[in-house]
């Protein structure tokens, strides 16, 4: 039977610094891509879409931009499930791929939800 320990308070704080020095830029990145998957919609629909420019609107894009970023800090928890399973080597190389799929699925849930919450009513 495999043993647990216990992290010290030290160690959890390394753990942490270490987990936003790898997740913190790519957060930027991430909201750069969410953000330009808007951007690309407004620009391409600008004639249908400005009746839905609204403060209302503007207002749920950021409730919207605020649950994005939540669940972009969930890998936390993914890092350090990864990290104290005694594979970190192989987690440190490949983390780049969870960072990839999260980036990829809410662009395509950005995508998904403009076009089918927002555009059919405008």
């Amino acid at each position: 039977m495999r043993q647990r320990y216990a992290m010290t308070p030290a160690q959890f704080r390394g753990l942490i610094r270490d987990a936003g020095r790898y997740w913190e830029p790519r957060r930027l990145i991430y909201n750069g891509v969410l953000l330009a998957v808007v951007v690309l919609w407004v620009v391409i629909t600008w004639p249908h879409l400005r009746p839905a420019m609204t403060w209302t609107a503007l207002g749920g894009l950021c409730v919207l931009a605020l649950i994005a970023n939540a669940c972009f800090s969930a890998a936390y928890l993914v890092e350090m499930v990864f990290r104290n399973a005694g594979i970190r080597r192989v987690w440190k190389r490949w983390r780049w791929a969870l960072w990839m799929a999260g980036t990829i699925l809410a662009a395509c849930m950005v995508w998904y939800w403009i076009a089918d919450e927002v555009y059919p009513f405008v």
